[in-house]
């Protein structure tokens, strides 16, 4: 559910907040507050806009299928929006039937970052960006470290697999760029129904959108 401003007051205020009912709510508010609070150049209502404005959350629940190998697809698109201060970078939606592994770690790192841990939506955006190579790798680079920062993972673990990323994940850009070159898709329009398939048997089917 996302929040807006009327059900932030219902949280503060801990009552049910019609529009009319909070226009006649924040007055008392301010008052309640104090003549110096009043006397801001903000009103409660401005302040909660910006607060809202400098923090957007993600879009869409994580929700995805798996086929016999660790190998994924979203059942449901995704998206990552940059937050105030982060205009420079794009919105980024991750459509339905994206197949993905989470993470493109190097193998080598998994023992101590594990693909699908808290990181793992902003992995799949990520992972999106490694694919379309619509952004520059920097500007992906940097999507997948302000996204892990959304979901506040731990700022070593962000360090971490951003330095990884960064380091090592010029070998996953050019395997796609040929992977794409030689006609290979990841974005599904039909779903597996036999949980045996693995991702390398279903990709030689006709189930790719257009």
């Amino acid at each position: 559910m996302r929040i807006n401003r009327r059900r932030l007051l219902q949280k503060v205020l801990g009552v049910a907040t019609s529009g009319f009912a909070m226009n006649l709510l924040l007055p008392v508010v301010i008052a309640a507050q104090g003549e110096n609070f009043a006397a801001d150049r903000k009103t409660i209502g401005n302040w909660m806009d910006d607060w809202m404005e400098a923090t957007k959350a993600p879009q869409g629940a994580l929700i995805v299928g798996r086929f016999a190998n660790p190998i994924y697809f979203l059942y449901k698109p995704i998206t990552w929006q940059p937050n105030k201060g982060q205009e420079q970078f794009p919105t980024v939606t991750v459509p339905i039937g994206f197949v993905t592994d989470f993470a493109s770690i190097p193998q080598i790192f998994w023992s101590i970052l594990k693909p699908d841990g808290l990181y793992a939506y902003a992995a799949v955006v990520h992972d999106y960006l490694y694919w379309t190579q619509s952004t520059p790798r920097e500007v992906a680079d940097n999507v997948l470290r302000l996204a892990m920062e959304d979901f506040h993972v731990g700022a070593m673990t962000i360090k971490e697999i951003y330095q990884a990323v960064v380091w090592f994940g010029g070998q996953t850009w050019e395997e796609n760029k040929t992977l794409k070159a030689n006609g290979e898709k990841r974005i599904l329009r039909q779903f597996p129904d036999d949980p045996r398939i693995t991702w390398e048997e279903y990709k030689k089917e006709d189930v790719f959108q257009k």
